[in-house]
Parts: C-alpha cells; structure tokens; sequence
C-alpha cells in the first residue's frame, strides 16, 4: 500500500524560528497531539487544505506532547489550535474541532486575505 504524501510538515522547537517566523511567507500552525482524537479526525482536511495551498502559504505541525515549551510559549490550552503566522506575527487563531475543508480554508487563509486588502 503506498504511503500518502504529507503535505503538513512538523516543526519542532530548533526549527520553530527558523521556518514558521522567520517565513517570508504566510505560515499555519497546527498545535497537536497524536493522542488527540480531534487531532486524528482533522489530519486528513488539514491534509486537503495544505495540498490545495501547495507553496502560496506553508502548514506545519508542532507536537505538543514533545515541544511543551512551544505550547506554553504560544499559549496553547488545548488541542487541536491552528495559529496563522504572518511575518513572525500571530494573525489568527481557531481552536477545537472543526474538521471540514471549508471551516479549515477559512481558518488558514481569510487572515492572510484580510492582511492583503
């Protein structure tokens, strides 16, 4: 069975800086657990949305069960939290559940649209 390609890559505390703040690009960040049951339910829309965006806007993971501090620096309460980065600046957030393309594609993208006009 071939492997899926991921589409959402994972950034941990070393590359943290580096590829989501230090992005010249609009970036989202998905804080998560594979323990999270939501965060298994999200994977695969998360997945869709990231491949539709291809290279306009880049998405990440942090897991929060490895990178605690990351969690605690962006004040991360609870899974899953996607943070939309714009120039090393938070410029949206949406927290729990919401696993459909749509909610997700507005989630990661009308920041960026709203900094654009």
């Amino acid at each position: 069975m071939p492997i899926a390609a991921d589409f959402v890559k994972s950034v941990t505390g070393e590359t943290f800086a580096a590829l989501v703040l230090a992005s010249s690009e609009p970036v989202a960040v998905e804080f998560m657990s594979y323990g999270c049951e939501h965060c298994r339910l999200l994977e695969p829309v998360l997945q869709e949305v990231a491949e539709t965006l291809g290279a306009r806007e880049a998405v990440f993971r942090v897991n929060i069960a490895v990178d605690q501090e990351l969690a605690d620096r962006y004040e991360i309460e609870g899974t899953p939290t996607l943070v939309m980065y714009s120039g090393g600046i938070e410029v949206g957030r949406a927290v729990g559940p919401n696993p459909s393309v749509k909610v997700l594609w507005n989630a990661v993208t009308r920041p960026f649209e709203e900094i654009a006009s």
